[in-house]
């Protein structure tokens, strides 16, 4: 990854910008994979514009893709693609290019994905047709991919968010029920442990939040649901967040150091376009622009986060 201390002067920063080598504002977008639209996968990706939530166009994926995961920080975000495949998509923000990252180790899908501003760990889920404990630790200098700490439990269909040191993994579908369990992943010493459990056993569900809080939004538990969970990295403890506008699963979820704009995917047993804006002072839930198709089971990663990812 480029240099970017000391001095630059106008020609160099305009050159750096032209040849997309620029860092674009920390916390600005969201990119959000569609995943399934009308049940069929697809490479559609929106780019969320948080301050003005306006929704464009973001690069599409290399392949048709859903059921995947990203992590990232605020200069590229990595997207697991899902759909029974070991690909991995590099999207960088300042440009909006899209490239072809550093594979995973097995094909898979239904995994979920959190990091820093140096690694993301990805739990890879259904690998290809067994619950997993494998997970892959993704650098960024470099892009390469290695084994990480594996999971407490065999699962898939699970979610994460965390801060810069730790990763709060949702299991989800875990030893083939719906589980409460979730792992906490201590990234320096790629330590696992065990971390505050959810409110009720779900799965399908998605995760953003701040470097004090992680939101989750739980999914199916059993059946769609409007439950969200506040996670407070200090102390690990859980409480309620505000509810979702409509239960909902098969959902993905980014955001900055202000808002989470969750995608709430299939309701009513329906794809839908509906977000909403999660507003993490006073915890606040909200319309949010919507998507530009209906879509379930999309990923999604934001160029930074104060204290988690910038």
């Amino acid at each position: 990854m480029p240099n970017y201390s000391g001095s630059w002067n106008l020609v160099q920063q305009m050159q750096a910008v032209a040849a997309s080598n620029w860092p674009s504002q920390p916390g600005t977008v969201g990119i959000f994979a569609i995943g399934s639209a009308c049940f069929v996968a697809t490479t559609t990706r929106d780019k969320y514009t948080f301050a003005s939530c306006t929704v464009a166009s973001g690069a599409a994926s290399t392949s048709a893709s859903t059921y995947g995961s990203a992590s990232g920080n605020s200069t590229v975000g990595i997207f697991a693609l899902g759909n029974c495949s070991t690909t991995r998509n590099k999207y960088t923000y300042s440009g909006d290019t899209n490239a072809t990252a550093t594979a995973s180790s097995t094909f898979s899908v239904t995994g979920s994905a959190a990091g820093n501003s140096t690694i993301g760990i990805f739990a890879l889920g259904l690998t290809p047709n067994c619950a997993s404990t494998t997970r892959n630790k993704y650098t960024y200098a470099g892009c390469t991919s290695s084994s990480a700490t594996a999971a407490s439990a065999s699962s898939y269909f699970g979610s994460a968010a965390g801060t810069s040191s730790v990763g709060i993994f949702a299991l989800g579908v875990a030893s083939g029920s719906r589980s409460v369990t979730r792992d906490k992943y201590t990234y320096s010493g790629c330590v696992v442990s065990s971390a505050t459990a959810a409110s009720a056993a779900s799965n399908a569900g998605a995760a953003t939040g701040t470097s004090s809080v992680g939101i989750f939004a739980l999914g199916a538990a059993p059946s769609a649901s409007t439950t969200r969970d506040k996670y407070t990295y200090s102390g690990c403890t859980v409480s309620s967040g505000t509810s979702a506008s409509s239960a909902s699963y098969r959902q993905s979820a980014a955001g900055n150091s202000t808002v989470g704009i969750f995608a709430l995917g299939n309701i009513c047993g329906v794809n839908s376009t509906t977000r909403n804006k999660y507003t993490y002072s006073g915890c606040v839930n909200a319309t949010a622009t919507a998507a530009s198709a209906a879509s379930q089971s999309g990923s999604a990663a934001s160029n930074g986060t104060t204290g988690v990812n910038v």
